[in-house]
């Protein structure tokens, strides 16, 4: 199975713009009912929080220009 092919909120699934699910959190999300994943950018390497249902658009805050990430510690 290639990283493409996994679930969107499995670790190692890799959105169309670089971005891997490194892990979910038990953390809440700031939408309904979700909860945070830690994502690592594919070019620059920075980790950051995202809600599981935003995972498939993600686009580094970093060197994308994508939202600011969600804190990762409570």
């Amino acid at each position: 199975m290639s990283a493409f092919d996994r679930k969107t909120t499995e670790p190692g699934y890799v959105n169309r713009n670089r971005q891997t699910v490194v892990r979910a959190t038990d953390l809440p999300g700031n939408d309904h009912n979700q909860r945070i994943y830690e994502l690592r950018c594919g070019n620059c390497g920075h980790v950051y929080g995202a809600n599981g249902s935003d995972i498939f658009q993600r686009l580094c805050p970093r060197c994308q220009d994508g939202r600011q990430g969600l804190a990762l510690e409570s």
